[in-house]
């Protein structure tokens, strides 16, 4: 019995425990606005504002990287002109999508720096056009080396960019059972590569007496790539030798202390004659130097020169190493050039049909390079070249003339020849024998 009243007792004061918590958490809750579950948030955590401008900053970045990137990933489709005959570079520019106005300003904006003019039958040109046939940049090949780009993107922007170019050497040797030409062909030496080195000997050799079978020929030249072409260009015989029997012409290329690319034996004596007496080739002897009835005055006049008939383009060379001194309209003389060789030779050719790209007064040439063609400008009765020689300001016949040697080198110059001569040789050998 004691211990059931004192249980009923221990339950009486819980449950009058339990009543009174009941009773104060009503009143609490009534006094306030009711808070479900679901009102119930995750706390947030609120950015400084120096976090919240680098959060910025880091996302404009990575807009700006996937907009270059996009912008990079644009494919351009290459067209390429060929230009044609009578072709001008307006009737180019009319296969694309350009507005008149716009044809014209690109024209001007290229002859600021090239002369459109001077564009050649089979001169390449590329278009750059975007997926939305919009052209976005012209590239012009001006040479194996050089390009002229014209950005076409937001302003009309001309620059000549010269391309990176690295050189290889190539040699060979051969005999001869026929001729020089036909042997080189059929021993793979380069047609350009031949010809020159024809021209080179042709100062001590006659070709159709001299050359005997078995003669040997050994040669090497220059091969000139340029980045991002496959196709390669012929350079300069660096060295050069012809052997008959006994006797040995032999010639390394050397650039002299006055600026001249010309070839010398090893004893640093130039190959070359001071001035060539026939500056073209395949011509024949139509007039000679001294006293003639002039063909178009009818009166007797002293002819200072001499006269070569050859068709009219037949290229022209420099007779020497030299300046030009004058390049034009010369009266009687047509289409006339002089070329000063030094303080007492002067060269002038007359009646030319017209002088090469790029001569006129002032500029270099060296023996041998074409400077114009034969033509029959001026007092002439038909294609020919008229050739002086002046000596002391004073022509003088060219056929009766002993011409001096050319260039023998001496000194300090002599010196860096012979190192020079001895790496083109030990390069030469190198190449046959790898």
């Amino acid at each position: 019995m004691a211990v059931y009243i004192k249980n009923t007792t221990f339950l009486s004061i819980a449950l009058a425990g339990f009543l009174i918590f009941s009773l104060n958490a009503y009143k609490l809750n009534s006094n306030n606005k009711k808070i479900s579950l679901k009102e119930i948030k995750p706390t947030k955590f609120i950015e400084s504002p120096k976090e919240k401008e680098q959060t910025t900053i880091k996302d404009t970045k990575n807009l700006f990287d996937e907009s270059s990137k996009a912008k990079n990933n644009i494919k351009y489709t290459e067209q390429i002109v060929i230009v044609k005959k009578g072709e001008t570079f307006l009737r180019i520019l009319d296969n694309f999508n350009f507005e008149n106005k716009k044809k014209f300003e690109i024209i001007n904006s290229i002859n600021k720096i090239f002369d459109l003019r001077d564009l050649n039958v089979n001169q390449k040109i590329i278009f750059l056009v975007n997926d939305k046939k919009i052209v976005k940049q012209i590239i012009v090949e001006l040479d194996y080396k050089t390009n002229l780009v014209v950005d076409l993107d937001s302003n009309i922007n001309v620059i000549k960019k010269e391309l990176e170019t690295f050189s290889d050497f190539e040699s060979k040797e051969y005999f001869i059972t026929n001729s020089l030409y036909s042997d080189g062909i059929n021993n793979n030496i380069p047609n350009p590569i031949l010809i020159k080195l024809i021209q080179l000997f042709s100062f001590d050799l006659d070709f159709q007496r001299d050359i005997l079978k078995d003669t040997q020929v050994s040669v090497s030249y220059e091969k000139i790539f340029t980045e991002n072409k496959t196709k390669f260009y012929f350079g300069d015989i660096q060295y050069a030798r012809v052997t008959i029997k006994n006797n040995t012409l032999e010639y390394f290329k050397f650039l002299t202390d006055d600026g001249y690319v010309d070839y010398f034996n090893r004893k640093g004596k130039n190959v070359k004659k001071s001035i060539l007496k026939t500056p073209l080739d395949g011509a024949r002897l139509s007039s000679t130097y001294g006293m003639r009835k002039h063909p178009i005055s009818g009166f007797n006049k002293m002819h200072k020169g001499i006269d070569f008939a050859a068709p009219k383009g037949t290229p022209v060379y420099a007779g020497g190493n030299g300046v030009i001194e004058m390049a034009g309209r010369n009266g009687g003389y047509g289409n006339y050039i002089r070329i000063r060789h030094n303080n007492e030779y002067k060269t002038a050719y007359a009646h030319l049909s017209g002088f090469k790209k790029g001569i006129s007064k002032g500029v270099r040439v060296s023996q041998g390079e074409v400077i114009g063609y034969v033509g029959s400008t001026g007092r002439s009765t038909g294609p020919h070249l008229h050739y002086e020689i002046i000596y002391q300001n004073k022509q003088i016949n060219p056929l009766t003339l002993k011409l001096p040697s050319g260039k023998i080198l001496e000194g300090e110059e002599l010196e860096r020849f012979k190192k020079n001569y001895k790496m083109i040789l030990a390069n030469h050998l190198n190449n046959l024998f790898e």
